[in-house]
């Protein structure tokens, strides 16, 4: 894949329930946050912001020396506040935007720009995301992992917790997933076309994004094309907890 033209945008919130005010928590001498802004920077990406509704965010960043676009609270999802973002930055239809969540500052680099790359050569797209195999019944069973389903050209055919696609005849004893059937868990990791972004917002939770509680399923069922690349191994997962954040600390001590 060459190397695309592309922005990055980093939805940052202080509202998490179980890691209070977490974009701001130390992970080895740096706020969240700007580990976050690392990572993108180090993307090669033609503009890099960080995207917030609080100024306590926007002041460490900007203390940093990063871009700050602040945006309304009220956002139902990411995806509304990025595309708050587009409008107000004046980008381009067919501009390429990146997503990645203020709390995932151990996501390669790398992965930002297939992201993009990906999109930029799918043009029947607009929206690419990333999926890895599932190798456990536990997984595959868990309402917490998202399943899809990919057609013969590599576009989401459904998302969903339920493990899908429903192997009929499996052993219900069985211990391992059915063989002979790929499973695939998403990840959540999204590049948009700014025009998919606004027509996103524009249609409003469809009954199957409510059903399931996920937010992809309201483009794909709109009929926007949604390119799933499919990694042999999944990125380090965010911070969420207490554990992921001490983790996050091991991984960044000592390197710098």
């Amino acid at each position: 894949m060459s190397a695309p033209d592309f922005r990055v945008v980093i939805p940052s919130r202080l509202s998490s329930t179980r890691l209070p005010n977490k974009p701001l928590l130390d992970v080895a001498g740096k706020p969240l946050v700007l580990r976050c802004l690392d990572v993108a920077l180090r993307a090669g990406a033609r503009e890099v912001l960080v995207a917030t509704d609080d100024e306590r965010i926007a002041a460490v960043v900007r203390a940093a020396g990063g871009d700050v676009q602040l945006t309304r609270a009220d956002h139902p999802s990411g995806t509304d506040r990025l595309a708050e973002v587009a409008h107000a930055r004046g980008w381009a239809s067919d501009d390429i935007v990146v997503n990645l969540q203020g709390d995932e500052p151990l996501v390669p680099p790398e992965l930002l720009v297939r992201l993009a790359a990906q999109l930029a050569e799918h043009p029947s797209a607009g929206i690419a995301t990333m999926a890895t195999p599932i190798h456990t019944l536990a997984e595959l069973r868990s309402p917490n992992a998202v399943k899809v389903v990919l057609r013969d050209d590599g576009l989401a055919h459904y998302f969903s917790r339920a493990p899908i696609p429903f192997a009929r005849d499996a052993d219900p004893s069985a211990t391992e997933p059915p063989a002979g059937v790929s499973y695939l868990r998403h990840l959540g990791l999204y590049a948009y076309r700014v025009s998919t972004l606004h027509r996103f917002v524009a249609l409003g939770p469809h009954p199957h994004e409510r059903a399931e509680q996920l937010e992809q399923l309201r483009p794909l069922a709109a009929g926007i094309g949604i390119h799933v690349s499919v990694l042999a191994e999944a990125p380090p997962p965010g911070v969420d907890t207490h554990e992921d954040l001490d983790r996050a600390v091991l991984a960044f001590r000592g390197t710098e």
